[in-house]
């Protein structure tokens, strides 16, 4: 008897060839084929007149053949097939190009359903190439992901069959206190109707459901690993009074900051290890936030080490820890791997004596050879840039340290729970004082020329500029074509004459990193890059940046862009220029030049372009959502209310076995650390 984890070489007609088509789109198992949903469906039920049919839209017409002509050559290897047909309404033409079979098929005096895209004149209608809908084809018809030579015939027969094979066979994970009070079908009717639906209606109420198991499933599983992950922490720590540390400070801190900061204080008295999310928009102040935890560790006499994804980044984090520690005598030591070896050796033999409490640094810090007296805080930036074992490895040189995320990417609160449930959340969502608003110009090309004068007065005025260009498409070579022929064609305009750096993804990190120090140092007045800088360097000198085809990039990235500038005292810029000035996006960029909120400008981006597009490709922690869709704020809501009433009343899930199997495969397909 076929099973869900068999191989899905098991299914008939499925050999290894097909197999490896299949495993090309992540299709490994009878499971995933069962759950392999459609991405859309063509909907065949509702006919629309011949005379009332929109032009170069789908639709559905149903019409009597009158008339067949013959076959005409009209190039060559091309033949055309011709049928005349009608409704009560208008007649039309039915054309197919190559197609003898489907040309045959038609009768004269027959009746037949047609779905295509209306074309031709007021005289003369025409639908080139459309569906014939013959008896037992569905009338809502899946459409799937596919690719070359595996067909959606291939793929409906193989999920049919298994459909037949697990008919009345499939146990519902879901408890019924849950089904009964969100009025969820059962799985198996879902199943059966996201592939073939029997009704429009059906397969609104299966792809609810299934919708349903997968946030239901993803949450269960987080909470598990959060429990899964409160060991005993050998780092518990006593109540240290912040008051110190903030009349140290050469500003004050925000409410926010104030609340991030008791969030953290009351976590590292605990007896299992923190496991905290610091979220806040650009310029926030979250350093100042884990500058305060580094603080707490240091006066219960244990280590703190601060990881960056690049060692640009990491200097800077070492001088902005220096400003806020070094007046209360704590001393922020430095390890990257261009430090020579004598310079590395000096910081390991303190970090291992534990002369030195506060470390910043890349990589170098999980070398074996790194080694901590007391490591009790490790602290990462933008921790989805570092890999699974990367984090796993610092973690490991402490004894259950305290753990602490930074995050610059503003995510609405429902989205966070989802991304980071194994984390516990603090918002940072109030910019300091004196922190000024960058006055934002959304433009469109003819404009081009005077958006370069501005920039150039800014140059002319000591400042430096950004200017970014967006990547065409996916592949990396066409980016750096695409930016440097920009630069080429830079060269020719007013700014010509200024030194101009050149960054994109495909330069070696020591070249992109000695590219950022000379734009930094002011030794490069322009820096043309592509989204590289999204998260970076302070360069405060930078005044203003300019943003080519900005309607190519989501409202969140343009703010993180937006983020580069401003960092300093001086009036500061955004220009987002298009040549694509559409109403949706005009609509779009009036977002952006009238709110600096980041969390209000990702909330927007949600509702206008979907999670998928707010993600991009792949989002950070768990595997993409096969159906679910995260801007479904009342879907949301209610399966955060199911997996609650779930846990009170069985927290370990033990009384929901089949529900706990499916959160222990997420976690182990992920790995047990995959949203630390």
């Amino acid at each position: 008897m076929i099973s869900l984890t068999d191989n899905i070489t098991s299914v008939p007609q499925i050999g290894k060839k097909r197999a490896e088509l299949y495993n090309k789109l992540g299709v490994y198992t009878v499971g995933d084929l069962l759950t392999f949903f459609p991405r859309d469906h063509t909907d065949m039920t509702e006919i629309t007149s011949v005379a009332d049919a929109p032009y170069d839209e789908p639709c559905t017409v149903q019409v009597t053949v009158t008339g067949k002509m013959a076959a005409q050559r009209i190039r060559s290897g091309l033949i055309l097939y011709k049928a005349v047909a009608e409704d009560e309404s208008d007649n039309m033409s039915i054309v197919f190009y190559n197609n003898r079979f489907a040309f045959d098929a038609l009768e004269e005096g027959g009746t037949y359903r047609l779905y295509g895209k209306m074309s031709g004149n007021m005289v003369r209608r025409e639908m080139n190439s459309p569906l014939v809908v013959t008896d037992g084809m569905p009338l809502i018809r899946p459409k799937y992901h596919l690719t070359e030579g595996l067909t959606a015939p291939m793929v409906m027969t193989n999920i049919s069959y298994l459909l037949k094979c697990f008919n009345e066979r499939i146990d519902d994970p879901m408890p019924d206190m849950v089904r009964s009070r969100f009025e969820l079908t059962t799985e198996e009717y879902a199943l059966k109707n996201i592939h073939f639906p029997e009704s429009m209606h059906a397969l609104e109420i299966s792809r609810r459901r299934l919708s349903f198991d997968e946030l239901v499933i993803n949450q269960a599983a987080m909470r598990l690993l959060k429990g899964a992950n409160s060991v005993t922490t050998g780092c518990v720590m006593k109540e240290v009074p912040i008051e110190d540390y903030e009349a140290a400070l050469p500003f004050e801190l925000t409410a926010a900051q104030k609340r991030a900061c008791a969030d953290i204080f009351a976590d590292m008295k605990k007896d299992t290890p923190m496991n905290r999310l610091v979220q806040g928009d650009v310029g926030s102040g979250k350093t100042a936030v884990a500058a305060a935890a580094c603080y707490m560790a240091y006066k219960n006499g244990y280590q703190s080490a601060l990881m960056a994804p690049t060692e640009i980044l990491a200097v800077q984090h070492c001088e902005t820890l220096k400003k806020f520690l070094s007046p209360l005598g704590i001393e922020v030591g430095l390890l990257t791997g261009s430090m020579t070896q004598k310079q590395k050796n000096e910081i390991k033999s303190k970090l291992m004596s534990g002369e030195l409490m506060v470390v910043t640094g890349t990589h170098a810090l999980i070398s074996d050879s790194t080694e901590f007296l007391s490591l009790g805080l490790i602290i990462t930036d933008e921790q989805h840039r570092f890999g699974v074992e990367q984090r796993k490895l610092l973690a490991g040189k402490g004894m259950h340290p305290h753990k602490l995320v930074m995050s610059a990417t503003p995510i609405p609160r429902t989205l966070a729970l989802i991304m980071y449930g194994d984390l516990d959340i603090s918002v940072i969502n109030e910019l300091p004082k004196g922190r000024q608003k960058i006055e934002t110009y959304a433009v469109t090309g003819k404009l081009r020329d005077r958006a370069l004068g501005f920039v150039k007065r800014e140059l002319d005025s000591g400042h430096q500029a950004y200017i970014v260009c967006p990547m065409i498409d996916d592949d990396p070579e066409s980016e750096i074509q695409n930016v440097e022929s920009y630069m080429e064609r830079l060269k020719e305009s007013v700014l010509g004459g200024y030194p101009t750096g050149l960054l994109h993804g495909r330069l070696p990190a020591a070249e992109k990193d000695q590219i950022m120090t000379e734009f930094k140092n002011g030794e490069l007045k322009i820096l043309v890059s592509t989204t590289v800088i999204e998260v970076g360097v302070d360069v405060p000198n930078a005044t203003v940046i300019m943003i080519e085809s900005s309607e190519r990039f989501g409202l969140a990235q343009l703010h993180q862009l937006r983020g580069r500038v401003g960092r300093g005292q001086d009036r500061s810029y955004c220009i987002l220029l298009t040549d694509n000035a559409t109403d949706e996006v005009r609509s779009r960029l009036r977002i952006m030049a009238d709110t600096s909120d980041g969390f209000a400008i990702a909330e927007e981006d949600l509702k206008m372009r979907g999670a998928g597009e707010f993600f991009g490709v792949r989002q950070s922690g768990f595997a993409p959502f096969k159906i679910a869709d995260l801007s479904d704020r009342e879907l949301l809501s209610e399966t955060s209310s199911a997996v609650t009433m779930i846990m009170e009343k069985c927290p370990d899930l033990s009384e929901f076995p089949l529900l706990r199997e499916r959160a222990q495969a997420l976690i182990d397909r992920n790995g047990a650390e995959g949203m630390n």
